[in-house]
């Protein structure tokens, strides 16, 4: 009789590239978390004034016109495409309110119409470019921005609308910004400024229309691979059309914040906004590793620009040195999204 002896199993210990894999996937999906976490404490610990509810609510309602800005532009980019012309939209909103208000004496109820029935004709022009004539979505878009911005400087011959000014025909501009309208930056909700709570609410809607809804779940197979979704009877054409008029909107909400917060038509508005709402989106597509572009990562995205606006701001640092360190932000963003996730499939 023989016996059979039995060789005790040993437990698997995973291998340096299993471990080194593991890291690498953490990295790519937590890293920007964890580079957004650890610039609030720098700037919490070395900045006291930092950590007041009042500063961050204000660096909140900084960021909330790019923040919405951004989210036009990520419905765009969900398509497969991108909207360069967000920030003339905002900007013409500027305009179109002051011009509603303080020219023709009207309410700011019949400005805010204006201004979003403004935002969806700009958005319905990039969509008959892009949809209709076949233009590639960057070249429309860029096309129709440098369009906006002429035309919002022919509707106020080149000069800003401010309450009381000499207009070109010698007379006083009878009408102001209303204080009703003026509220929606400058106003609060149990101590929330009334544009932080504009952001949040469209960052909820965009979440539940793209990730709850079939629309927003085909606006992403549209953007992952269009062929295979028009040969799966999607009509195509007319969802990229409602993804650029969607961003013409929130582009003009974004104008109405602009607008309330500066009191006035300046002609410059919404230039430097564009920049912001492109970052903020392509930011955005880092988090949590998901490498595609996502409202809850354009939201962090616009967290992290006004963390490092505001801390700098408060550090006493120039201007000029937070474009530098929001570009390297980007970058790293990018990094996060496209070379290590690219190895991570590879």
């Amino acid at each position: 009789m023989t016996t059979t002896q039995s060789t005790p199993v040993r437990a698997a210990t995973p291998s340096a590239p299993a471990v080194g894999h593991r890291i690498q996937n953490a990295v790519i999906k937590y890293g920007f978390i964890f580079v957004t976490v650890t610039l609030f404490a720098y700037f919490a610990i070395s900045e006291p004034s930092f950590r007041d509810s009042a500063t961050l609510l204000d660096t909140l309602r900084y960021v909330s016109v790019a923040a919405v800005l951004g989210l036009g532009v990520t419905l765009t980019m969900a398509v497969g495409g991108m909207d360069m012309s967000v920030g003339a939209v905002a900007g013409l909103g500027v305009t179109v309110a002051a011009k509603t208000m303080v020219t023709y004496n009207q309410v700011g109820t019949v400005a805010i119409l204006a201004v979003v029935a403004a935002g969806a004709l700009a958005g319905l022009l990039n969509a008959l470019l892009i949809v209709v004539l076949k233009i590639p979505d960057m070249l429309a878009t860029l096309g129709t921005m440098f369009v906006i911005q002429g035309t919002k400087l022919i509707l106020v011959d080149g000069q800003s609308i401010t309450p009381g000014m000499t207009q070109s025909d010698g007379t006083t501009a009878p009408g102001r910004f209303t204080e009703g309208f003026l509220r929606i930056d400058r106003g609060s909700f149990l101590g929330v400024p009334v544009s932080v709570l504009i952001f949040g609410a469209l960052t909820v809607v965009a979440w539940v229309f793209l990730a709850r809804t079939r629309w927003g779940r085909v606006l992403y197979a549209i953007g992952a691979n269009p062929e295979a979704a028009r040969l799966a009877g999607i009509r195509v054409g007319a969802y990229r059309a409602l993804a650029y008029v969607l961003s013409g909107v929130l582009a003009s909400v974004g104008g109405l914040i602009l607008a309330s917060r500066i009191g006035q038509g300046d002609v410059s508005a919404g230039t430097s906004q564009l920049l912001e709402a492109v970052a903020v989106a392509l930011v955005g597509t880092s988090v949590l590793g998901r490498g595609r572009p996502n409202v809850w990562g354009t939201a962090l995205g616009a967290v992290l620009i006004g963390i490092i606006t505001t801390g700098l701001t408060i550090e006493g640092l120039p201007y000029y040195t937070q474009d530098v360190v929001e570009g390297a932000v980007l970058i790293l963003a990018l990094v996060f999204s496209f070379t290590l996730s690219k190895r991570r499939t590879a």
